[in-house]
């Protein structure tokens, strides 16, 4: 029984094999096809990759900025940065000093001839110390915002600390942040679907004219009783051969093309390096553009078979 069955497999896979050699144009087509389609979930890949580090630069950038009044020990200030801390939506509390805001503040108008000289003629530090707030998604600044409203009493004496916060200055810049990740999230999914399925169809096509050729074929298989899996067998081979191919070829033509396109990236797209992602992340784009190979190639065959050959 199992002699007879590894028979039946090997027999499958060498009629696979010469399906997919004897092919000629059409297996080159059907490669073709196939090499295209993995370089277009190869490049959603590499633009959501892209996506997801644009966020997270513009996420980092985007922050609540809580200035405390001049007579605010370090201590207070500190002891609240903890609070902040224990927030299950903050991400991270970053405390700058009062010299160091003064220092940030000349450094940012040090062509302003007329305010350095204002700060000059003031002698004391204007500037209190101040915090950076970061949360972990934009959408939970709104809570931290209120946190920081229900903070009335945060000095020995009685009186709130907090001089002010640009929270509603960046309430719109938040707001757009969050619109514009949900909005690309959603448009990002809808393209993967949309090319997912263009190219099942294109692939199934191009593999149903390979089938079509060989009809003479499959029919005296059927005449002399070949079993389902005889038949469907050998196609699902090809397919999963030409899969392979095409995600070897696909994997293949993305090195130089990175690798020339990878300085480039990081000077205009914020630092982000194509070749150095394809190169950090290989396995698992490996699997992903094999794999999918692979599936596209049996999953299109299959139906093929059982569609248009009524095994």
């Amino acid at each position: 029984m199992t002699n007879n069955l590894w028979l039946s497999v090997r027999r499958v896979m060498q009629g696979g094999a010469k399906n997919f050699v004897r092919g000629g144009a059409v297996t080159v087509a059907t490669m073709i096809v196939m090499t295209v389609t993995l370089s277009i979930i190869g490049l959603l890949l590499f633009m959501s990759a892209l996506l997801t580090f644009t966020l997270e630069a513009v996420r980092e950038k985007v922050d609540i900025n809580i200035n405390f009044l001049t007579t605010a020990s370090e201590g207070e200030i500190l002891a609240f940065a903890d609070e902040l801390r224990g927030l299950p939506e903050v991400a991270e509390v970053v405390y700058t000093t009062r010299e160091q805001v003064l220092a940030d503040f000349r450094a940012s108008h040090q062509n302003d001839q007329l305010i350095l000289q204002s700060l000059t003629e003031i002698g004391d530090n204007p500037f209190g110390a101040s915090l950076g707030v970061r949360a972990k998604d934009p959408d939970q600044y709104e809570a931290i915002k209120r946190f920081l409203d229900d903070q009335t009493a945060l000095s020995s004496e009685g009186s709130s600390i907090i001089y002010d916060d640009n929270f509603d200055r960046n309430r719109e810049t938040i707001a757009r942040l969050s619109g514009a990740i949900t909005a690309t999230e959603r448009t990002g999914l809808a393209i993967v679907i949309l090319f997912s399925l263009a190219s099942a169809i294109i692939t199934f096509a191009t593999i149903r004219l390979a089938i079509y050729s060989s009809r003479d074929e499959i029919g005296v298989m059927r005449l002399v009783g070949a079993s389902n899996m005889y038949i469907r067998g050998p196609f699902i081979i090809a397919g999963v051969i030409a899969g392979v191919l095409s995600a070897l070829i696909t994997l293949l033509a993305f090195f130089p093309i990175f690798w020339y396109l990878g300085r480039i990236s990081e000077d205009y797209l914020g630092g982000f390096n194509l070749f150095t992602y394809y190169a950090t992340n290989f396995p698992w784009i490996f699997l992903v553009i094999v794999g999918s190979g692979i599936l596209l190639g049996a999953v299109a065959s299959y139906l093929a078979v059982r569609r248009y050959l009524r095994v």
